[in-house]
């Protein structure tokens, strides 16, 4: 086990190191560019067409637009938000908080990208729903030679979904109720076991039902605890973001920063937004849309709540409190900022918010696992997948997971080379689609 462990860890070094961070920024740069700025130009378009999305009827899909995107964000909000941010401003100083929003920025156009395909190239499974994501648009986007990819990515997928989108999620929330409530890890397993399979045993539609009603709340209820924290220390601010860009570029925080806000934040919060990885087309793939272009727009939106919205209201708390230098590291440092800025309330808040953000995350992970086991094997497997699947949410919560996390984490990584190929491969398509479309029109 010791050498296997070895192997899994230097392959964690190489898939997690520079050449990753220059293959996930680099085809969001140039997918920027190739669309000439347009998902920054375009945000407005996109919230307006976020709402409209609430009740599309008569247009083929499962799930309306919007809950496309709360199915999307419940499984991008997650521990990454809380811990990951953490990890990175106490690894890489302020600065790594200006490298979040960096690789936000170009992960604007990748997720706009991926949805674009995963809606153009989607199919209808034999139980008539609409299935895409990366495998299918590998697949049928660039033909039956670059099939092989779109199955590595199907495999990929299907095991590290069992890893961090369950067990590794279920285990976090067990952790943080037991220390802050002292409530058993088994009595948290059962619990949970209970309300994901209430869930997902209904398919998709349950999951993003749920998804639109819950992702929301969640949101807006951390964010409004960071928010008061800020307001509270208003005087503050200018010198938390002076922090923040002093020491983006110094020599110690641009290296610290960037990698380590990769490897340590990004990374073990499985992309906070997930701009890359290739999860979240699958969810919008199901999107009740006849237009590619339109539901990118709305997919874009997840990385600038996740990343821009959410991740940056954690770092200011954190800066602002000042025990990111030699403090407490991981969720611990985010839940002492909190409690530090709201007295009494603010642990509460980042506990109760850890827990819907990883309950929330196993329902977007289990669509995801589920659709790239449909690829491998066919619908006839996906009854006895849920039923797995719950049985894992209460494993998680008991057992040491060191190893399922390494695993996991690998596998998120090489997730992403099958989807980033195909996307650079698949661009002068996007490209194309985006300009004939008329937004001014619509």
């Amino acid at each position: 086990m010791a050498t296997l462990t070895d192997i899994i860890n230097y392959i964690n070094g190489i898939v997690w190191g520079v050449p990753m961070l220059v293959l996930i920024v680099g085809v969001g740069a140039y997918l920027m560019l190739g669309l000439g700025l347009m998902p920054l130009r375009k945000l407005g378009y996109g919230f307006r067409m976020l709402f409209r999305g609430r009740a599309v009827t008569g247009e083929k899909g499962e799930i309306t637009p919007f809950n496309a995107l709360m199915t999307a964000l419940s499984a991008t909000i997650g521990t990454g938000n809380i811990a990951g941010v953490a990890t990175a401003v106490s690894v890489g100083g302020p600065g790594a908080i200006f490298w979040m929003w960096v690789t936000a920025v170009v992960g604007l156009a990748t997720k706009y990208a991926e949805a674009v395909c995963a809606v153009k190239f989607r199919e209808v499974d034999d139980r008539g729903d609409h299935v895409g994501g990366p495998m299918y648009f590998i697949k049928n986007g660039l033909g039956p030679k670059w099939a092989w990819l779109g199955f590595l990515f199907a495999l990929f997928g299907t095991v590290a979904a069992f890893g961090i989108g369950n067990m590794v999620q279920s285990n976090s929330i067990a952790a943080a109720l037991y220390d802050s409530y002292q409530i058993p890890k088994i009595a948290t397993g059962l619990v949970l076991a209970v309300l994901v399979g209430a869930v997902i045993l209904g398919g998709i539609k349950r999951i993003a039902n749920v998804a639109g009603r819950l992702v929301p709340f969640m949101a807006i209820f951390y964010v409004a605890c960071g928010l008061v924290i800020i307001f509270l220390n208003l005087d503050k601010v200018p010198g938390a973001f002076g922090e923040i860009f002093a020491q983006a570029f110094t020599g110690t925080a641009a290296a610290g920063g960037f990698l380590g806000m990769v490897i340590k934040g990004v990374a073990r919060g499985v992309f906070s937004n997930e701009a890359g990885l290739g999860s979240a087309p699958i969810a919008h793939a199901a999107a009740r849309t006849n237009d590619p272009v339109r539901q990118g727009a709305i997919a874009m939106l997840g990385t600038f709540i996740d990343t821009i919205i959410v991740c940056t209201i954690t770092g200011l708390v954190i800066v602002i409190s000042g025990l990111w230098s030699g403090g407490p590291n991981g969720a611990a440092l985010t839940s002492q900022a909190f409690e530090l800025g709201l007295p009494g309330i603010g642990s509460h808040g980042v506990s109760i918010g850890l827990t819907l953000f990883a309950f929330t995350t196993m329902l977007g992970w289990a669509f995801y696992g589920e659709k790239c086991l449909e690829y491998l094997l066919g619908t006839g497997v996906i009854t006895a997948y849920r039923i797995v699947w719950v049985i894992a949410v209460f494993t998680g919560t008991v057992l040491k997971l060191s190893f399922v996390w390494l695993l996991a984490d690998t596998l998120n990584a090489l997730m992403a080379i099958p989807n980033l190929i195909g996307l650079l491969l698949l661009s002068p398509v996007v490209f194309k689609i985006t300009r004939e479309y008329r937004f001014n029109n619509r």
